[in-house]
C-alpha cells in the first residue's frame, strides 16, 4: 500500500509539472506562436545546405560549404544513424507537450526520476523539481535558443539519481538508469554542460569513497563503482561515433589551438586551446554572485527577446524612471540619455538574465549544509563553492589559471559563468533535502533552532544590507558608462555641438550621474525587499509547524507555492508573452528575408561560388542562402581563423590590401556586398579550380601565411615542405589548352574535368581538412595536399581526366557499429534491472 501511494504521489507531481510548464508558456505553445530564439535561429541557416541535400537525395552530408568557405558538420547537425533508436525516449520526456512548454517539463520531469531513484518523498521531489526546472538560466537559455544545452542539463538529475543508487547498494539499477540517461545526456551534444558535471560525478564517487573508507565497506564501494564504470563505457560507446569526431574535429578548431601561428611571446608554439581573454569573457562579478539570492543585484539583463529580436532594456524603460519622468523631476538632456542606458551594470558583456536559483532556496540551501548529514552533502556544499569561484572567471584569475594550467580540458571551453549551472542543481538538492529532514524530524525546532536562524538570518541579513545600503554591493557608475558617455561626446564633437552640449550629455553631468544611481540602486532596493519577504514568510511557515500551530502539509504546501512563486515571477522578467511571435509559420524562409542582393546572386545558375558579405561576416544568416566566406560557429577550423584575422577581417575596418583581395579570388568569392551594401562582381576570382606555373616552398605556417602578401595565387602556390613528398613541382608554364572546370557539386562530393598537356598542379578553392577527404583521378586514389595556407592542391598527369573528391570518414561507419551494440546492452540492462525477478535493496 505504502508503494501504491508512492506511485500515486509522483503522477501527482507529474501533473503538477505539466501544468506549470503549461501555464508558464500560456497561451503560445498551445497556439504554436514562435520564439525564433538567435542561437536556433543560426542553426538552421547554417545547416540550411546539408539539409536540403538530404531532402533531396536521401544522403546525409558530413562537408558544408554555407560557411568559413567550408567546414565538416560534426558540430552543426551532429545526428548519426542510431540517435534513431534512443531519441523516442526525448519525445516521451517532453510528455506531448508543445514546443517550450515539453522543454520545461522534460527538464522538471528529469528531476523527478531521480527522486523517485534516490526514493525521496514525492512532495520533496516536487518542490525540488519546480526549484530547478524554474532556475532563471533554464528560462533564459531556452528564450536564446541553446536548446542543445537545455537538453544536456535535463538529464544530469537521473545520471545523478542513479550513482547515488549504485553507491546506496543498487547496484544493477543504478547502473542500468545511469547508462540510459548519460547515453542521452552526452547525445544531446553540448560537450561543455556535460564536462562541467564530470566534476560533480567525481565528487560524489570520493566522497562515497572516503565513507566506504571509514566505514569499512570498501568492497561495496569498489562493486558500485565498478557497476558505475560499465554504465559509463556503455554510455561513451552509445555515442562513439558523435563523441570520436568531436574530440578529432576539436583538435582543428579554436577549442583545440588558438592559433597555429607562433610568436616570440609563444617560444615558437602554436596556442593550445582558446585565448585566455576569449576563455575568460563572460565572467561573473564578486557581487554579481548575489544574484543567486537577489536577482536584480546587477540590473537583471541587459537585453530581452521581444517578437523575434533581442530588444535592448534601458534605464528608461523602468517603471520607476517613467515617474520621475512625469513628476518633471528628470530634464529633458537626463531622459533623453536614459534611454541608452542599460539595465544592466554587471560585467562589461551584456546578459539575456542573472543565474537566480531563488531566495527560500539559497536559505534552504543553508540550512542543509547545517543539518543534511553524509557524503552527498558534502559534495554538494563543496561543488556549489568551486562552480560559484570558477564563475567569476577573470575576476579570480588564481583558481582560473590553476585550472587552465592543470585540468585536463579545461581551457577548451569558454563562458566561465556557465558553470553555474552545476550550483543551480546543487542548491536545489540540498535544499529539498534539508526540507525533509526538517520535517520529518520528531521536534525539528528544538533541534535545529540555531541552524534554522543561520541559515534563514544570513540571506535576510544580506536583503536588509541590499535595502539600506545598496552601493554596499559595488558601483553601479561602469566603465562602460564611461566608454559610452566619451562615445557621445565624440560623436557630439565631430557634429559640431557646443561644449556646453558636451558637459549635458555626459555620465559626468551630476544630474545625469545622480539619475542613473538612483535608478540601479532602485533596482538593489526593490529585489531585496522582495528576496526579503519571501525568506521571512517561509521561515514564518516553517516555524509555527515546528511549534505545532499548523500541520506539516500545508507548511510544506506554502514553502511549495513560495518557491514556485518567486522564480515563476522571476522567470517572467526574461522570457514571456511579448518574447513570442505571433502567428502560423509554415517554414524557415521568414526567418531570412529575401533581399535584392540574395535575388541578384541566386539568379547565377552556376553550381559553385563564394558570397563575401562584409557588413554580415560575422553573422550565420548569409549561409541561409549562400556558400559564405564568413559565417558564426564557436569552433570554427583553427587555419581558416588564421586567415580570417590576416586577411578576411581587414575588410570589415577597411583596410584591406592587394593580398587580401587576392585571398578573395583564391576562394571564389565571386560577389562581394561592400560595407554600404552594395553588390559587387568579382571578375578576378580564379574559380572552382586552376593550375599553376610554380610552387613555393616553405618551412612553417608563419611562412606560408606571410607569402600570402607576396604571391599572386593564379600563378604560384605556396606550400609547406613537409609536402614535398605529395607534391611535385608542375612541369612546366601553364599552356593555353590546360583547363579543369568542375562538372558536379555536392557538399562532400566533388566533380572536375581537367586537360593539360604535360603533368601539372591543381589548386582547388576548397577548405584543405587533414583527414575525411579523398581525391582520384579516373578512379585512382591521389593524396591531397595543402597549399596557399588553406586550400587543396593534387598532380594531375598528362592528358584528359576525370577527378573526383570525396568526404567520407571511415569513422562514421565505424563508431556507429560500436554504437549500436552499446545501445543495445544499455536496453538489455533496463529490462534486467526492473524485472520483477530481480529486486535490490537500497541502503539507507
Amino acid at each position: 500500500m505504502k508503494f501504491n501511494k508512492s506511485v500515486l504521489g509522483y503522477i501527482v507531481a507529474v501533473v503538477v509539472c505539466i501544468l506549470v510548464s503549461i501555464a508558464f508558456f500560456h497561451p503560445d505553445a498551445i497556439q504554436g506562436n514562435q520564439l525564433q530564439q538567435y542561437d536556433s535561429k543560426q542553426g538552421i541557416a547554417i545547416g540550411q545546405e546539408t539539409k536540403e541535400y538530404l531532402e533531396t537525395t536521401g544522403e546525409k552530408s558530413w562537408w558544408t560549404n554555407s560557411l568559413f568557405g567550408g567546414m565538416p558538420t560534426f558540430q552543426i547537425s551532429p545526428t548519426y544513424s542510431t540517435n534513431s533508436w534512443f531519441r523516442w525516449i526525448d519525445t516521451a520526456m517532453r510528455a506531448g507537450l508543445p514546443g517550450p512548454s515539453g522543454y520545461l517539463f522534460s527538464m522538471m520531469f528529469g528531476f523527478l526520476i531521480m527522486a523517485a531513484v534516490i526514493k525521496m518523498r514525492w512532495y520533496y521531489a516536487l518542490i525540488g523539481a519546480v526549484a530547478w526546472g524554474l532556475s532563471s538560466y533554464f528560462i533564459i537559455i531556452i528564450g536564446a535558443g541553446h536548446l542543445w544545452k537545455f537538453f544536456t542539463l535535463t538529464y544530469v538529475p537521473p545520471v545523478i539519481g542513479g550513482i547515488i543508487a549504485a553507491y546506496k547498494g543498487r547496484y544493477v539499477m543504478g547502473a542500468a538508469v545511469a547508462s540510459l540517461f548519460a547515453m542521452l545526456q552526452i547525445a544531446a551534444n553540448h560537450v561543455q554542460m556535460s564536462y562541467y558535471f564530470l566534476f560533480l560525478i567525481i565528487g560524489l564517487v570520493i566522497a562515497y569513497l572516503v565513507v566506504a573508507i571509514i566505514e569499512k565497506k570498501l568492497p561495496q564501494w569498489v562493486k558500485a563503482t565498478a557497476s558505475l564504470l560499465v554504465a559509463a563505457v556503455l554510455a561513451v560507446g552509445a555515442n562513439l561515433p558523435s563523441l570520436y569526431h568531436t574530440y578529432k574535429y576539436s583538435k582543428e578548431t579554436i577549442r583545440g589551438q588558438h592559433s597555429l601561428l607562433v610568436s616570440v611571446d609563444n617560444n615558437d608554439k602554436p596556442s593550445s586551446g582558446l585565448n585566455k581573454d576569449y576563455l575568460t569573457q563572460y565572467s561573473y562579478g564578486q557581487a554579481e554572485t548575489f544574484s543567486l539570492l537577489i536577482p536584480n543585484i546587477k540590473g537583471g539583463a541587459s537585453v530581452k527577446p521581444v517578437h523575434g529580436h533581442l530588444q535592448s532594456l534601458s534605464l528608461a524603460d523602468l517603471d520607476e524612471a517613467k515617474k520621475m519622468a512625469e513628476e518633471n523631476r528628470l530634464d529633458p538632456a537626463t531622459s533623453q540619455y536614459l534611454q541608452y542606458v542599460s539595465q544592466y551594470f554587471g560585467e562589461p558583456e551584456g546578459t539575456n538574465g542573472p543565474v537566480y536559483v531563488g531566495a527560500i532556496i539559497c536559505a534552504l540551501f543553508l540550512l542543509g549544509c547545517c543539518i543534511v548529514k553524509g557524503p552527498l552533502k558534502w559534495t554538494l556544499l563543496a561543488l556549489t563553492v568551486v562552480s560559484i569561484l570558477l564563475a567569476l572567471g577573470r575576476n579570480a584569475m588564481w583558481l582560473t589559471d590553476f585550472f587552465i594550467d592543470y585540468v585536463p580540458m579545461y581551457k577548451n571551453f569558454r563562458t566561465p559563468e556557465s558553470i553555474l549551472v552545476i550550483a543551480e542543481f546543487t542548491m536545489p538538492l540540498l535544499a529539498v533535502l534539508a526540507l525533509a529532514r526538517f520535517f520529518e524530524t520528531e521536534k525539528p525546532f528544538e533541534t535545529y533552532k540555531k541552524q534554522l536562524l543561520f541559515a534563514f538570518g544570513l540571506p535576510l541579513f544580506f536583503c536588509v544590507l541590499g535595502i539600506l545600503f545598496p552601493s554596499i554591493y559595488g558601483s553601479v557608475i561602469t566603465d562602460l558608462d564611461y566608454r559610452f558617455s566619451q562615445m557621445i561626446g565624440q560623436q557630439l564633437s565631430a557634429q559640431g555641438h557646443p561644449a556646453e552640449m558636451l558637459s549635458k550629455f555626459s555620465i559626468d553631468n551630476p544630474a545625469i550621474n545622480i539619475a542613473v544611481t538612483d535608478l540601479r540602486h532602485s533596482m538593489i532596493e526593490s529585489d531585496s525587499w522582495r528576496s526579503l519577504w519571501l525568506i521571512l514568510i517561509s521561515l514564518i511557515a516553517m516555524w509555527t509547524f515546528a511549534k505545532g500551530f499548523i500541520p506539516r502539509w500545508v507548511a510544506i504546501t506554502a514553502v511549495g507555492v513560495l518557491i514556485l512563486g518567486d522564480l515563476y515571477t522571476a522567470d517572467k522578467r526574461y522570457l514571456n508573452h511579448d518574447s513570442f511571435v505571433q502567428g502560423n509559420f509554415t517554414g524557415n524562409d521568414n526567418l531570412f528575408p529575401l533581399s535584392e542582393n540574395d535575388r541578384t546572386i541566386l539568379s547565377d545558375t552556376a553550381m559553385n561560388y563564394r558570397v563575401m558579405d562584409i557588413p554580415r561576416f560575422n553573422s550565420s544568416d548569409p549561409s541561409y542562402r549562400h556558400k559564405a566566406l564568413g559565417g558564426y560557429h564557436a569552433a570554427k577550423l583553427t587555419r581558416y581563423n588564421d586567415l580570417i584575422d590576416r586577411h578576411l577581417s581587414n575588410f570589415s575596418i577597411g583596410l584591406a590590401e592587394k593580398a587580401d583581395f587576392n585571398v578573395l579570388n583564391m576562394l571564389n568569392a565571386k560577389y562581394v556586398i561592400t560595407p554600404r551594401g552594395e553588390l559587387v562582381v568579382n571578375n578576378a576570382v580564379l574559380g572552382n579550380a586552376w593550375f599553376v606555373d610554380s610552387i613555393q616552398w616553405v618551412r612553417n605556417n608563419n611562412d606560408e601565411m606571410m607569402a600570402l602578401s607576396f604571391i599572386n595565387p593564379a600563378v604560384t602556390a605556396v606550400a609547406s615542405d613537409k609536402f614535398k613528398g605529395i607534391l611535385k613541382a608542375p612541369a612546366g608554364p601553364v599552356m593555353p589548352g590546360d583547363t579543369i572546370f568542375e562538372t558536379s557539386y555536392a557538399p562532400d562530393r566533388l566533380t572536375y574535368h581537367a586537360t593539360v598537356a604535360k603533368p601539372s598542379l591543381a589548386v582547388f578553392s576548397e577548405v584543405w581538412f587533414p583527414w575525411g577527404w579523398k581525391a582520384t583521378v579516373d578512379g585512382k586514389p591521389v593524396e591531397i595536399a595543402r597549399v596557399d595556407y588553406i586550400l587543396r592542391a593534387i598532380n594531375i598527369p598528362e592528358g584528359s581526366h576525370t577527378v573526383e573528391m570525396r568526404f567520407d570518414p571511415p569513422s562514421v561507419r565505424n563508431t556507429v557499429t560500436v554504437a549500436r551494440v552499446s545501445i543495445i546492452l544499455i536496453y538489455l540492462l533496463i529490462g534486467f534491472a526492473f524485472t520483477p525477478l530481480f529486486k535490490e535493496k537500497i541502503k539507507k
